[in-house]
């Protein structure tokens, strides 16, 4: 049992093979519903995988598993890119909070120039390190935190940020962040099924989908998804 494994561990670092083995239990390669292009290691029974990582934080810090799942504004902001590849041609990309990778993935095939997939979870760390080599591609990851941190050039062309926007506290912190990204000339774009804490102003939208999610995850097998610009606050 994964659980097993982890019994006598210290916190690991990035790409410690026992996530890896995680992965390998809990996953399948899957491709992701709106976008077919792309497959990943997606998990195929919710419980099994939650129940592990549940168990598994009682010796390490470590999130639940949101990297196994293709949750609905990843799906619709990776569909965008795939569909309108200039977006990202040639140009210096982050795919904030990756989970898994898949907008990172997207944007090697539509040709950006350097990408950085970030996310504080280790584990989704390793999970974004496989999937592209499932899927042949490269690009720096990293899991060091931005949010909070105050730039003053533009480090990013682009910014991706999908389904970021369903707790409070986070969503407030990371569009503040964003905003101040977008104010050095970063062009973000966020993506949200509705989440209850997605932005209302400083927004342009930009498309829309009916998402194949997870009914197990969403209690539904579709989420309406929009993908926004977040517009500079010059204001402030």
């Amino acid at each position: 049992m994964i659980e097993n494994v982890f019994a006598d561990a210290l916190v690991p670092e990035v790409d410690d093979p026992r996530f890896a083995d995680l992965i390998d239990v809990y996953t399948v390669p899957a491709r992701v519903p709106l976008a077919p292009e792309i497959e990943m290691y997606l998990a195929t029974h919710i419980t099994p995988l939650w129940q592990a990582t549940e168990d598994i934080l009682g010796v390490l810090d470590i999130p639940p598993p949101y990297w196994a799942f293709a949750w609905p504004g990843g799906q619709a902001i990776t569909r965008y890119i795939l569909d309108h590849p200039e977006l990202v041609r040639g140009k210096k990309v982050l795919d904030f909070a990756c989970g898994g990778g898949m907008q990172a993935i997207a944007c090697v095939m539509a040709g950006a120039d350097s990408i950085l997939a970030n996310d504080i979870d280790p584990v989704a760390i390793t999970a974004t390190r496989l999937n592209a080599t499932r899927n042949d591609v490269e690009f720096d990851t990293t899991t060091e935190n931005f949010v909070g941190t105050q730039s003053t050039t533009r480090r990013w062309d682009v910014i991706f940020a999908g389904d970021v926007c369903y707790q409070q506290d986070m969503a407030d912190a990371v569009l503040q962040w964003l905003m101040n990204e977008a104010r050095l000339g970063a062009r973000v774009i966020l993506a949200d099924p509705g989440r209850t804490y997605a932005p209302t102003h400083n927004i342009d939208e930009l498309e829309t989908y009916d998402v194949p999610v997870d009914v197990a995850v969403e209690d539904t097998d579709t989420k309406f998804t929009r993908v926004w610009q977040l517009l500079p606050d010059r204001s402030r």
